[in-house]
């Protein structure tokens, strides 16, 4: 019996957010409901590509995307992933209500990146095309000495 109430009590304390909830069976099939009423969420960003302009090579360089749902259910953000492992994502985890907004802020490490840098966050929603993408640009000035060589992306 002790040990039931261990389990209950460290099972029931933990921390979780909507996110961390969310499976994508129960996301599909909340979508294929939501498609067949013909109410879904559409997403909207205030912009779909950030130019950091000149930065230096070690600039952690920031900037937010703003995501409205102008559809007519709730817009969920599964996942955002960047293209490399320079580019995070910080985006709402809880589900964005139709005609409300969120920040979805994005940050770019320059170390080690000399050189036009283009990078893409790819964002899994529950909207009906499935994801969305939005794009950061930079032109990171190398250390002096520093060779650029590699390619841009």
């Amino acid at each position: 019996m002790l040990a039931v109430a261990a389990l209950v009590l460290s099972t029931s304390c933990k921390n979780e957010n909507a996110s961390e909830k969310v499976k994508a069976e129960n996301v599909e099939k909340i979508t294929a409901e939501n498609a067949t009423s013909g109410k879904l969420p559409v997403i909207k960003f205030d912009k779909t590509e950030h130019d950091f302009g000149n930065i230096k090579d070690g600039d952690k360089a920031e900037t937010v995307f703003k995501i409205t749902n102008e559809g007519e259910a709730d817009l969920i953000i599964i996942n955002a992933q960047g293209s490399c492992g320079c580019t995070v994502p910080e985006w709402p985890k809880e589900p964005i209500k139709p005609g409300a907004s969120a920040d979805m802020k994005v940050t770019f490490d320059s170390k080690g990146k000399p050189g036009q840098q283009q990078k893409s966050v790819t964002l899994t929603t529950n909207t009906k095309e499935g994801s969305e993408k939005v794009t950061i640009k930079a032109n990171v000035s190398p250390k002096p000495g520093q060779l650029v060589t590699r390619p841009v992306n």
